[in-house]
């Protein structure tokens, strides 16, 4: 495929997300600018995309959870001389436990991540796209968005709050031609539950998505410019039920479902 140097930006690059988007988007001809925590990490990823499918990839480490970390990495792509045309805002993870037997820092590190650094992003490269009269962003969710879940209870708020975001922004942003998608995966296979201590029950496992499925649905509904998707009709047929039940049967349920395996 030739390329025309679309610059397509992905957070939280090196995690099973991640990377499926990366290589997603390098075979639809994009170049990368990759960004997450680990910096051999990266270049190892960055190496290996570049043998693949032959474009440009450029790394930049960087830990969103620092107050302007969101601000320097738009001022290290801008000083490359570098447009974004598609901001894949994938960073993010969540902890499980209840929220008092939590430490308060593990708490609100999900939410400097998850929301203002989710936010702080949007703002910086959605502003370049309106001025220059288009764009993609892609926003990272979860179905956990559509429902309280216990023991979950600062992910799934902060994942609410994306969806929201989301979709107020795909609205405010259509008139100039930047389009905001909010994709809502379910139980995907990726080191998120490791990192959350969790192991999936037989209920959550048996709706695993792999990561490369995930993206796939995800990139085709933003240049499809829908406003959100929930890939895997399990997932769908899940969320479509948080709009028939209350919430306090919605929260005993996600309990259930959430829980770790024996």
């Amino acid at each position: 495929m030739a390329r025309d140097h679309r610059w397509a930006l992905i957070t939280g690059a090196t995690g099973g997300l991640g990377r499926a988007f990366a290589g997603s988007l390098a075979r639809r001809g994009y170049d990368l600018v990759l960004t997450a925590r680990n910096g051999d990490a990266l270049e190892a990823m960055a190496a290996d995309l570049r043998s693949r499918h032959g474009g440009q990839v450029i790394v930049n480490v960087a830990d969103l959870a620092e107050p302007e970390a969101c601000l320097q990495l738009k001022q290290a792509i801008d000083a490359r001389g570098i447009v974004i045309e598609t901001l894949v805002a994938n960073a993010g993870y969540g902890i499980q436990g209840r929220l008092v037997a939590r430490p308060r820092e593990a708490e609100l590190g999900m939410v400097e991540v998850n929301v203002r650094a989710l936010t702080d992003l949007t703002h910086l490269f959605a502003r370049d796209m309106a001025e220059r009269g288009g764009g993609h962003i892609l926003l990272v969710a979860s179905t956990a968005a559509y429902q309280p879940i216990p023991g979950y209870a600062v992910y799934a708020a902060s994942k609410a709050y994306v969806l929201a975001f989301g979709h107020a922004l795909h609205r405010e942003l259509a008139r100039r031609k930047v389009v905001v998608t909010v994709t809502c995966p379910g139980p995907t296979e990726t080191p998120f539950w490791e990192r959350a201590g969790h192991r999936l029950n037989r209920m959550a496992s048996a709706v695993l998505m792999t990561p490369d499925a995930v993206a796939e649905i995800s990139l085709d509904a933003l240049y499809a410019a829908r406003s959100s998707v929930v890939p895997g009709l399990a997932n769908r047929l899940i969320t479509l039920s948080t709009r028939l039940l209350p919430r306090s049967l919605l929260a005993l349920g996600a309990s259930y479902f959430m829980s770790n395996s024996k």
